[in-house]
């Protein structure tokens, strides 16, 4: 059992990241340990309501309960979670802002602080506690936490989206291993459709799926929303050559993906209708608790998306991060909690019942064993440092969240995919969209 002072509970460092997992008793003892050391002292009476994003592995959910439980035992604070699709977080989280009124932290995707940054407390103080602590945050976490010179969340994992495919359909296929170039993926689709195993993306309004893809995509082939000074450069040759590059992959696609949904993918994956796709690893999660879906969790794995012309990584993975209102009436015991749940003997346990699905921004988190006690894990371990940002070239703030929010790239790779509009008309409603938004 890990021995806590005041000085490793604040100091901290590899020692803790690497701490056993403590449970029950020791749990608690160690909470009310933290709690009595923490820089944070929640107000007199405080208690708390969290609206998150509703779970996709119920293992992470139990686990966060557990947590929330400790946290209460050992501060005094309840705290009151409510469940929402990420889909739906958003437009709550707006409507609070607006008003004054609501939960006082909101958990949910990468965009949301940025839709409103000024109605955010400041927590620098907790990111820089937290970032001194375990090993410092990867960058993409820095730039999606921070608004100017002030951190208005904490980020507190990813949701990684890579590539799930079947692995005997693969190899009848001719492919030994999933394609690392965007050429050679075209390759893959096209064999896979002629051997009635196809594939799909969302081009429908999944926040998710559908957006991580078609961002790939443009990026992959040196296409931008804005530039570094976020001035719309969505009207590009390489925006053409984005768009006919998927309107190719999508013709070996199976038909109907033009209306699917963050799900749409997930079922079909499991039903056998598809044998790639872009996903977390709830369906790999899935398929190993189903006893009758166990012949898919063993034929499939996970790979890196294929990287295009500009020759590096270009994806876009889903960044969940907690924030506090202005208008809450105990910001210290936010903070506590925001602290609290990112420490290393919450954290290690919390991200290793979530078994893949959810990966850290601190990089201490690298050495935990869930990347590495099944292989077809390790590859999401990484989706943190290998992620851009949704701003592009450009500024992460409200105006990149809005993009993202409105759908504007994915309507336009879908507008053009679907035959809606030609590749000049898709990019024009996307560039008026981005105009507007930018203005």
């Amino acid at each position: 059992m890990t021995v806590f002072t005041r000085r490793t509970l604040l100091q901290g460092g590899t020692a803790a990241a690497a701490a056993c997992t403590l449970s029950g008793p020791a749990l608690l003892d160690w909470a009310k340990a933290w709690a009595q050391a923490a820089p944070w002292k929640p107000e007199k009476g405080a208690k708390l309501s969290m609206l998150r994003w509703k779970y996709f592995v119920q293992s992470e959910d139990d686990a966060f309960v557990k947590l929330i439980d400790a946290f209460t035992k050992a501060t005094g604070v309840k705290v009151e979670i409510s469940r929402e699709s990420y889909e739906d977080v958003q437009p709550k989280a707006s409507v609070a802002a607006n008003t004054g009124t609501g939960p006082d932290l909101f958990w949910g995707l990468y965009s949301l602080p940025h839709l409103f940054p000024q109605k955010c407390i400041d927590v620098t103080d907790v990111a820089n506690y937290l970032g001194k602590k375990y090993g410092g945050w990867v960058e993409s976490a820095v730039k999606y936490g921070t608004s100017g010179n002030k951190w208005i969340c904490i980020p507190v994992c990813y949701s990684g989206a890579l590539m799930n495919y079947r692995i005997e359909a693969s190899k009848k296929a001719g492919f030994s291993k999933f394609p690392d170039k965007t050429d050679a993926f075209l390759e893959y689709a096209k064999a896979m459709k002629a051997n009635n195993t196809p594939g799909g993306f969302a081009l429908g309004h999944a926040s998710g799926d559908g957006n991580s893809w078609v961002y790939w995509c443009l990026w992959a082939h040196g296409g931008n929303a804005v530039d570094k000074n976020d001035k719309v450069i969505i009207n590009s040759p390489e925006t053409a050559k984005a768009l006919e590059y998927a309107k190719t992959l999508y013709g070996y696609m199976i038909p109907g993906t033009a209306s699917w949904n963050d799900a749409s993918n997930n079922k079909a994956f499991l039903a056998g209708d598809i044998y790639w796709t872009n996903n977390g690893i709830s369906i790999y999660v899935a398929a190993k608790k189903d006893p009758s879906k166990k012949q898919i969790a063993e034929d499939m794995d996970h790979a890196y998306w294929p990287v295009g012309p500009v020759g590096h990584p270009t994806e876009l993975h889903l960044m969940y991060p907690v924030l506090a209102m202005t208008y809450t009436k105990y910001p210290q015991a936010c903070k506590a909690l925001m602290a609290f749940m990112l420490e290393a003997d919450n954290f290690n346990p919390w991200i290793e019942s979530a078994q893949g699905y959810l990966t850290h921004c601190l990089n201490a988190y690298d050495k935990n064993p869930v990347w590495t006690a099944d292989p077809k894990t390790t590859p999401f371990r990484d989706v943190a440092k290998r992620t851009l940002t949704a701003g592009g070239l450009g500024s992460v703030g409200e105006k990149a969240a809005t993009a993202i929010a409105d759908f504007v790239i994915l309507d336009m790779f879908a507008n053009y995919c679907t035959g809606r509009e030609d590749v000049k008309g898709a990019i024009a409603v996307a560039e008026r969209q981005l105009k507007r938004i930018y203005r």
